[in-house]
């Protein structure tokens, strides 16, 4: 697929997506959205795609916020439009996907670009990264789920101090907070990402998009344990159930065909 502002490629059924505007710190703005909510459209219905990692051009930044200029100018209620149609075709998107993603987070997380990392399933930070939310300082509040899914991730005493504050955290402090999973020296992050999308390859496709579905039903304020017992129950009509059972009693790894 051919984009203005990401790269898109798919390699041994992972999707590697890169936001491709290193010269403005590969910030969202409006296009790059678009474009967005385009590929995540496309991870969902594909079913060559297995898993999605998510990173910025460079070394710099993953996402260094906003293209503030294109907002500046904003009435209240385009502000809410904003959000709720960058939630909806992105972030809880992104989120609610069948597919697991992984945020390979290069350098600066700020403002979307946190909320970006927070709306996917896992994160993984290069040792020099930096991460924070400095919506205050604009007179703004994070508008794309981050009050939510960072009070989700660390709990509201810290949500509370790093929103309020705006202060910037190193990748170390957001590991020990638990926002990402893992750090690593930035020539092994993709490689950390591939490698963790690479066991879940191995694992019931129809299993791991349930599994998903009934996490995210936790933090969603939806009936989480409903979710899971229907999930459950799913699971015991596929066929990869049956090859799953087989392949343990006789002894061998199973082949999945996500069916």
């Amino acid at each position: 697929m051919a984009y203005q502002n990401l790269i898109s490629e798919l390699k041994e059924n992972i999707l590697y997506v890169t936001i491709n505007r290193e010269k403005a710190l590969n910030a969202l703005n409006k296009d790059t959205l678009a474009e967005l909510a385009e590929v995540i459209a496309f991870a969902g219905k594909t079913d060559d795609v297995r898993g999605v990692i998510l990173t910025g051009a460079g070394e710099k930044a993953f996402v260094a916020g906003a293209d503030i200029k294109e907002f500046s100018d904003y009435s209240g209620k385009q502000g809410e439009d904003l959000a709720k149609a960058g939630q909806d075709n992105v972030f809880n998107a992104i989120e609610n996907s069948s597919k697991p993603f992984i945020a390979a987070i290069n350098g600066f997380a700020l403002g979307g670009g946190l909320e970006l990392a927070m709306a996917c399933h896992m994160r993984i930070a290069s040792d020099h990264a930096k991460l924070g939310l400095p919506e205050v300082t604009l007179g703004l509040i994070p508008g794309y789920g981050g009050t939510q899914r960072l009070t989700q991730l660390v709990g509201k005493g810290k949500a509370i101090e790093m929103i309020t504050t705006a202060n910037m955290i190193t990748a170390s402090a957001a590991e020990n907070i638990g926002l990402v999973n893992y750090v690593v020296p930035q020539p092994d992050l993709i490689s950390k990402a591939e490698e963790l999308l690479n066991v879940i390859k191995q694992r019931a496709p129809l299993a791991v998009s349930a599994a998903i579905k009934a996490v995210i039903a936790a933090v969603n304020n939806k009936d989480g344990y409903a979710t899971e017992i229907e999930a459950f129950g799913k699971c015991f009509e596929t066929v990869d159930f049956k090859e799953g059972v087989t392949a343990f009693v006789e002894k061998r790894k199973p082949n999945f065909s996500g069916k």
